[in-house]
Formats: C-alpha cells, sequence, structure tokens
C-alpha cells in the first residue's frame, strides 16, 4: 500500500499510510470488483502500479481529477445543477452561485454545458463527503462501528463517530424497538 500527495502540483508517493489503521484490507462490493476489473481489462497500470492514472500514465493530480472528472460527474448525477436535453443540439442549464442565485444558460452541447455548471456552480459534493456518506450508510445499516472504524483506517471509533457519521434517520424508531411489545398488556409500575 502507499499513500500518493500532491503538493505544488505534483503527485509524490509514501510507502504508508498516516497511521497504522490505514493498512487496512476494505471489502468491496462485487458490482465495484467487476467494474474494477473491467477498468483494468481497459487500461495499464501506472508507472508505479496506480489504477487510475493520467494521459501520461501517472498518477492523477486531485486538482485536476477534481475538475475534470469529479465535478462533471456530479452534474451528470444531478448533483450539482441541472443540464436538460430540450431539442437536437440543444441543451439548458442551470446552477446555483454562491449566494444561492440561480442561473441559467442554453449550449448546444451536453459536454459543453455539463463543463461550465461543473466550473461556475457553488457547492456540490466533495470526494471526502462521499467517505462521510459510506461511513454513515454503513452505521444507518447496522454494520458494527468498530468495523466501520476499521474499514475507514481509524484507529479509534470515536473518530468514525464523531467526524465521519451523520445521525441516520429513523433513530427514534429503532430506540423504540429494541424494547419488546408487552402483549398482556399488563406493564409493572414504576419504582
Amino acid at each position: 500500500m502507499r499513500v500518493a500527495v500532491e503538493v505544488a502540483g505534483t503527485v509524490t508517493t509514501k510507502p504508508y499510510p498516516k497511521t497504522r489503521a490505514g493498512l487496512r484490507e476494505v471489502p468491496l462490493p462485487p458490482f465495484v470488483v467487476a467494474e474494477l476489473q473491467h477498468h483494468k481489462d481497459a487500461y495499464s497500470a501506472g508507472k508505479s502500479g496506480e489504477v487510475f492514472t493520467n494521459s501520461e500514465n501517472g498518477p492523477v493530480r486531485r486538482t485536476l481529477f477534481r475538475s475534470r472528472v469529479w465535478r462533471p460527474a456530479l452534474v451528470r448525477a444531478r448533483l450539482l445543477g441541472k443540464v436538460v436535453h430540450v431539442a437536437p443540439d440543444a441543451f439548458h442549464a442551470s446552477w446555483l452561485d454562491s449566494d444561492g442565485v440561480e442561473h441559467e444558460a442554453s449550449f448546444v452541447s451536453e459536454r459543453e454545458a455539463v463543463k461550465h455548471v461543473a466550473k461556475v456552480a457553488a457547492g456540490g459534493m466533495t470526494f471526502h463527503g462521499l467517505r462521510r456518506s459510506y461511513a454513515t450508510h454503513l452505521v444507518s445499516n447496522n454494520v458494527a462501528i468498530n468495523d466501520v472504524a476499521a474499514v475507514m483506517g481509524h484507529e479509534r471509533f470515536s473518530t468514525t463517530l464523531d467526524i465521519y457519521t451523520k445521525r441516520p434517520k429513523g433513530r427514534n424508531g429503532r430506540v423504540l424497538d429494541a424494547f419488546p411489545d408487552d402483549d398482556d398488556g399488563e406493564t409493572e409500575p414504576s419504582r
């Protein structure tokens, strides 16, 4: 395992993560394994064994990944603005700025519209936000917190709880479900 670090536009690798907990095995669902295998079959590994590479077969810069891949993917998923095909060679784009004001524009190609919205729209999920969503999803689906902390690479599960999870919906129902129903209708007096 190696860790890639980008400083001043240059990506270097370290042969170790920040903590021992960073050396971990992360179970992947079968659909992710299939997608990674498809990618591996279509693209060769990078110079240092990277799975995802730039056009020169080197490591991907975080800043370029964000602007060229991540934010356009958010637009296409309608998580950042919206692009709608309204007619042949006509795409309508809308997005919010940092003040929450909605803007609109028309474009002749989807690619042009997506690129524009990705560049100018405010907000949008960050890659780190995706990591938080993953932890919250695991906790919300009753994966034990120590297991979630392990796959997240945290030495202490309190880090996972404090930083990476949000309060899941349905909490009160789960709390009440922890108590058995009293079918006979009799309750003991409180003391």
